[in-house]
């Protein structure tokens, strides 16, 4: 991250390892612990410094409500160390921080980095997450060393210079420093490896970045992203729905409630208030009740925007169930997405905002809307002449269809807390990348589902696909030019042969972190932290079901070559 975008990962196959039998075997159970753990220390009042043997103790009891095995010990009490630390080091300067790294991060069969007497001398290759670490905690001012070893560590913060560490190593490894830094009183975050060997190993980077940049000038920081996610979602019932927007008198309006609170995953409401939330003048308070009027006229335009796809695309399934028109037909789908677009606006109209503001958010709702009419025109524009697409021509596709909705929603959370005009630029930028990012998601995902309602099976502009015909040669090149020709939905057993054989899915994980990385980096020139901080946590939540572990063996990419 220290020139433009990161590391790009690509899985390697047949370099895969067993995580370490120490620590919880799926993000989804480490993200609880971690949770369970900040709810633990807050619950129980504990403070820093605090002796091993009560740190395991208070593990066992967090294993214990957790029903986790004692074999997760060592890893439970890095976490409970973790948020004993995490207020003190946010207010640590980040020049008077310390990363350590391990050296077994490296990628042992490109790395040439020489050691000298503090550790590994990075070359900046490129190879393993390293160079991404490193690069990003000196940029921010960090002291950085690639080393191991609790001597070497003493010695520096004896020196006065170090007041501040976040280290990366195996659970067991972190646990034996805690006695050093008990005696020392120094706030320390450890992130565990995935891990116990000692060689190309792995870790949550997204973490461990998430850990460098934490400050105390990150109003933030301590917001529950799972709990304010949760909260929106509760949003969408449709007793909620009736609340929030008022009566549903006809038919019409029904349909429309029913259909928002049809399944979903809400990341664009959710958007919309966190931004207000990192943007507020006062965020210890209760959200405002218009600012539900906002979340829910984001998911208006989104599901408008559905009930049109379905009909242009001839979809029969959304969300496993019927499409609106193939339960109803056409004509009574068209009037409700164009009712639901209506509505989208008039929430935003009742709102108890200033004229400037109201006036700034129909403006945002607007051009956002004329964007994805753009893209959705484009893809139209292919199905009735159909040819083989190149990686930039589905990406710009994407460009137009999915970010537009990522950009209105932060940006009416934005102008609704008052704080848009520094930011517009920013969150344009972070918004394209994300949304990218997120379709070739969609894509892997929908690939790997099969589903018949997906847009592998529909036919529709495909990144998979693409990359199949970039790679390919030969008489495979003439199979992949075949496919986006065909109407059956039975491309499935056609393609997985191709696609495994030309590495598509690890291609487009490889291009997904591309864009992701650019995500973040767009939050560079921001010069607000709480936006930044949490625009940088919400990447993370949104990309969490993505098990794309490891980096140096398991997934890596040279820096100085392109995605093929």
């Amino acid at each position: 991250m220290t020139s433009g975008a990161s590391i790009a990962p690509v899985l390697s196959p047949g370099r895969s390892r067993p995580p370490a039998k120490t620590i919880p075997q799926t993000k989804a159970e480490r993200d609880r612990l971690l949770l369970l753990a900040r709810q633990h220390v807050a619950r129980e009042r504990l403070v820093p410094p605090m002796p091993l043997e009560e740190l395991q103790g208070q593990a066992d009891r967090l294993l214990a409500v957790a029903g986790l095995a004692p074999v997760y010990r060592s890893y439970a009490t890095v976490l409970i160390n973790n948020e004993l630390w995490r207020e003190a080091l946010a207010a640590v300067p980040f020049s008077r921080r310390l990363l350590l790294l391990p050296k077994c991060l490296r990628s042992v069969e490109h790395c040439s980095a020489p050691f000298d007497e503090f550790g590994l001398v990075c070359q900046r290759c490129g190879w393993c997450s390293i160079y991404d670490l490193q690069g990003e905690a000196e940029r921010l001012g960090y002291t950085v060393l690639v080393a191991e070893g609790s001597a070497l560590v003493m010695s520096l913060i004896q020196t006065g210079h170090i007041d501040a560490i976040v280290g990366v190593s195996c659970p067991s490894v972190l646990e034996k420093a805690f006695p050093h830094m008990e005696s020392a009183a120094i706030p320390g975050i450890a992130i565990p490896l995935h891990q116990d060997d000692c060689a190309n190993t792995s870790v949550d980077v997204d973490w461990v970045l998430d850990c460098l940049h934490l400050t105390c000038d990150d109003q933030t920081r301590r917001l529950d992203l799972s709990g304010l996610r949760a909260e929106v979602e509760t949003w969408f019932t449709r007793e909620s729905l009736d609340e929030i927007m008022g009566p549903a008198p006809g038919g019409t309006e029904n349909a429309g409630r029913d259909w928002l609170a049809r399944a979903g995953k809400r990341w664009r409401p959710f958007l919309a208030v966190a931004a207000f939330q990192a943007l507020r003048p006062d965020e210890a308070k209760s959200l405002p009740e218009d600012l539900k009027k906002i979340a829910v006229s984001v998911e208006c335009f989104h599901k408008a925007s559905l009930i049109h796809d379905d009909i242009e695309d001839d979809d029969d399934l959304r969300y496993g169930e019927k499409t609106l028109h193939a339960e109803h037909g056409v004509p009574f789908a068209l009037n409700v997405g164009d009712l639901l677009i209506g509505e989208g606006y008039r929430l935003i109209g009742e709102c108890q905002a200033s004229p400037e503001q109201k006036v700034k958010m129909l403006a945002v709702a607007a051009a956002g809307q004329r964007k994805l009419c753009v893209g959705q025109g484009a893809e139209l524009g292919w199905m009735r002449a159909r040819k083989p697409l190149s990686t930039a021509e589905v990406i710009e596709i994407f460009r137009h269809k999915t970010a537009p909705a990522f950009e209105v929603s932060l940006l009416l959370g934005a102008v609704y807390a008052g704080g848009h005009a520094a930011v517009e630029k920013v969150i344009g930028q972070f918004s394209e990348a994300l949304g990218i990012a997120y379709q070739i998601r969609d894509d892997v995902e929908d690939f790997g589902n099969g589903g018949a309602d997906c847009d592998f099976q529909a036919r529709r502009p495909n990144l998979l696909l693409a990359l199949a015909g970039e790679r390919a040669q030969g008489i495979q090149k003439e199979q992949v030019a075949a496919l986006w020709q065909r109407g059956e939905t039975s491309l499935a057993a056609d393609t997985t042969p191709i696609y495994r054989a030309l590495a598509v899915e690890s291609a487009a994980a490889r291009l997904m972190e591309r864009y992701k990385s650019e995500a973040i980096d767009s939050l560079r020139a921001l010069s607000q932290p709480s936006l930044k901080g949490l625009l940088r946590r919400v990447v993370g939540k949104i990309f969490n079901s993505a098990e794309l572990l490891g980096w140096c063996g398991e997934i890596s990419w040279h820096k100085s070559t392109p995605p093929q």
